[in-house]
């Protein structure tokens, strides 16, 4: 595996700290940006007052690759305080920067904040077998990487280095261990292990329950590869969709008699109900596929909560802006998203961070549900953009609390505005549009000419990103 390298221009990453709440950064739409500013009263800020407002607020970053000192984050720490959730964004997919930035912040939350488990937009049972290596499994990092995130946007040198590092870590300090966990459905595969360790925590508990639950699960094991079963008659992904329900309640029907790790069980149950359930979407019908997001990002959240209340950690979220943030950037497809759940639930215990960019280079795909992962250039952002304002702070790399950004800087942050916003695809016309939902924290980081990494296309700057490296085992 290499990284792309590719020269390092003057600025190109933006990060957005600590909320996704009121601001206009991060969620396209598809109409046009209100003629009048969003906040009652208020006249339009010009350019160079709300460039000098930001500079104001804005927190400059010695780097955005991990390692070296990390004085520039204490104003993050701070931004951050109490909250034992921390959603941390991305504008793409598929840039370096935002991936070793995570890697970067993560690392300084454990170090500084206490932070004990990196959560991520990716399967539950996979994120259960990389934290089995983290706590002294076999393998290396980049071939556990090559068997959890093949075909991922997180298949990538960035991560294989996240995975070390943290191994690192709790070979280091096994008195202050951490820990890695998928929040998201079993896509592209469950796992059989994750049936297994069902079956057998319920032949220890409630053997007499046990030749039912393999009855209902022999015909939904291996899942193996969900976009073929999307392929399946809809009349047969309900069926499935209905067992894997059944042996959920089956399951947690003998929550009392299992102990406290029986817990655990009935949760690798639960991800199994979620994942059949999800994949019931007719994908030809727009009510349905929204449904199906909804359900998506509510697991999410779901299983965030489970375990921050299982386990006591404090938690970084790393999700796509759209996911992270407290309202949405697609409120057609998406009208709740994970970051609007946590928030209700957790309050000020729940804290969005976003990224944005103002041009550069990234990876992403044709279709969502199929496809190679490809380079992808986008123009420096052109006036009107939220990234070409910010791309005129005066500091390469930065981010900015936008819940304490003077005024001006407010009032401009408050009027819908177009940003670059992608997912595992990227429509490059028309150009996607800002909303009202943005992070609290807004962070602004250079990603030089761009590299293309494993995330989704964002905001571009002045300057350009670069892609992540290539994908483990590459």
């Amino acid at each position: 595996m290499h990284g792309h390298s590719k020269p390092i221009g003057r600025r190109g990453l933006l990060a957005l700290t600590a909320a996704l709440a009121a601001t206009a950064v991060a969620a396209p739409v598809a109409s046009a940006a209100p003629s009048s500013p969003s906040v009652p009263g208020a006249s339009p800020a010009s350019p160079a007052g709300v460039v000098r407002s930001l500079e104001r607020a804005a927190h400059p970053l010695r780097s955005t690759d991990p390692g070296g000192s990390t004085a520039d984050l204490r104003a993050l720490g701070a931004m951050v305080g109490g909250a034992n959730v921390v959603g941390l964004g991305e504008a793409t997919h598929g840039s370096h920067e935002f991936f070793a930035m995570k890697h970067r912040v993560f690392q300084y939350l454990v170090e500084e904040r206490g932070f004990t488990t990196f959560a991520l937009e990716m399967s539950w049972s996979a994120g259960l077998r990389i934290d089995e290596y983290l706590q002294g499994g076999p393998g290396d990092p980049r071939r556990i990487a090559r068997e959890t995130l093949a075909g991922s946007p997180w298949e990538r040198e960035e991560f294989v280095r996240l995975i070390g590092w943290m191994r690192d870590h709790n070979h280091r300090h096994p008195d202050r261990r951490v820990h890695f966990m998928g929040d998201d459905l079993g896509a592209p595969e469950l796992g059989d292990h994750v049936f297994e360790r069902v079956l057998s925590s319920l032949a220890t508990a409630r053997p007499e329950a046990l030749p039912r639950l393999t009855e209902l699960y022999a015909g939904l094991r291996p899942f193996d590869d969900i976009f073929a079963h999307l392929r399946k008659p809809l009349a047969e992904r309900k069926e499935n969709a209905a067992q894997a329900q059944e042996a959920l309640d089956l399951v947690a029907g003998h929550q009392e008699a299992g102990g406290a790790d029986y817990a655990w069980t009935v949760q690798h149950a639960r991800n199994i109900a979620q994942t059949f359930a999800f994949a019931t979407v007719d994908l030809a019908d727009p009510a349905s596929v929204t449904a199906a997001e909804v359900l998506r990002d509510q697991a999410m959240a779901d299983n965030v909560l489970w375990w921050q209340r299982q386990t006591g950690h404090r938690m970084l979220l790393s999700a796509h802006n759209g996911h992270v943030g407290y309202l949405s950037a697609h409120p057609d497809m998406y009208p709740r998203t994970q970051g609007t759940v946590l928030r209700d639930c957790l309050g000020r215990d729940y804290a969005a961070i976003g990224f944005t960019f103002a041009g550069g280079s990234f990876l992403t795909k044709d279709t969502s549900l199929d496809g190679d992962w490809k380079p992808v250039t986008v123009p420096a952002a052109r006036p009107g953009m939220h990234e070409h304002t910010l791309d005129r702070v005066g500091c390469r790399d930065f981010y900015v609390d936008l819940r304490a950004a003077p005024a001006e800087a407010r009032t401009w942050l408050n009027r819908p505005r177009p940003v670059y916003d992608a997912g595992s695809t990227f429509t490059p016309d028309p150009r996607p549009l800002s909303r009202s939902a943005g992070p609290t924290t807004f962070s602004s980081t250079s990603t030089g000419s761009g590299r293309p990494t494993g995330s989704e296309p964002h905001p571009a700057r002045r300057a350009e990103r670069r892609p992540p490296g290539t994908a483990a085992g590459g």
